[in-house]
C-alpha cells in the first residue's frame, strides 16, 4: 500500500477500545481522514496483532460497511463496500463512533471515536500509532470469556490448561505487552 504522507490533508486521531476488557484494551491512532474503512481494517489488524484470518464488518448505526466477498451464502444484503467509503465519509465531528467487528465467531467487537481533527504535520508518515494499553487477545482465545480463561490459566500452574496454553502461547506471553514501536515499524512496512 502507498504511505499516506498525506501533505496538507486532515489526520483523524482516533481511540479503539476492544470492548467488555478489563484492564482495558485500546489503542490511539494518527490516521487520513481520507483513509477508505479497507486500508483502517489492515491498520486495525496490526494494531491489534490480530492475523486477518476472519470476517469483519463497520456498523454506524443499523449500516454495515465490509468486503463484498465475506458471506459465501449471498447474504450481503445492506452491506455495503468498505472499500469505496473513507473514514472522512462516516466520520465527521468529534466524538463520532464507528464499531468494528472483527472475527464473527469470537465476535471481538471495537469501539472507534474520532477524538480530534488535525492537520498533517509534513515529514510524518501516516497512519501510526501514539499511545495503547494491553496486549490484544490471541487470535481464536475463544472471545471474551475464552480469554478471560486463557488469562486466568496461564497466572494459576494449578489450572487444568495451564501448560496447554503455555504450549500455544509460550510462556513469555504476557497480557500487559504493548508497543507502539513494534506496531509503528509493522505499519511503516505495509504503508511505505
Amino acid at each position: 500500500m502507498a504511505n499516506k504522507t498525506n501533505p496538507g490533508g486532515q489526520i483523524y486521531q482516533i481511540k479503539v477500545s476492544l470492548l467488555h476488557t478489563r484492564p482495558p484494551i485500546w489503542r490511539r491512532l494518527l490516521v487520513p481522514a481520507n483513509i477508505s474503512l479497507a486500508a483502517l481494517h489492515a491498520v486495525l489488524q496490526i494494531a491489534f496483532d490480530w492475523q486477518d484470518c476472519h470476517l469483519h464488518e463497520f456498523r454506524i448505526g443499523r449500516q454495515r460497511y465490509g468486503p463484498l466477498d465475506i458471506f459465501e451464502d449471498g447474504d450481503n444484503e445492506g452491506l455495503l463496500d468498505e472499500s469505496k467509503f473513507c473514514l472522512r465519509d462516516l466520520v465527521k465531528k468529534v466524538g463520532d463512533k464507528i464499531l468494528y467487528n472483527y472475527d464473527f465467531g469470537d465476535d471481538w467487537q471495537h469501539s472507534i471515536t474520532l477524538e480530534k481533527i488535525l492537520a498533517a504535520e509534513p515529514g510524518v508518515k501516516y497512519p501510526n500509532c501514539t499511545g495503547g494499553k494491553n496486549q490484544a487477545p490471541p487470535e481464536d482465545s475463544g472471545g471474551i470469556p475464552g480469554f478471560y480463561n486463557l488469562l486466568e490459566a496461564i497466572s494459576d500452574p494449578d489450572h487444568a490448561e495451564h501448560e496447554d496454553f503455555h504450549e500455544w502461547l509460550g510462556r513469555d506471553f504476557d497480557p500487559q505487552a504493548f508497543s507502539k514501536d513494534e506496531i509503528n515499524r509493522r505499519l511503516r512496512e505495509i504503508f511505505r
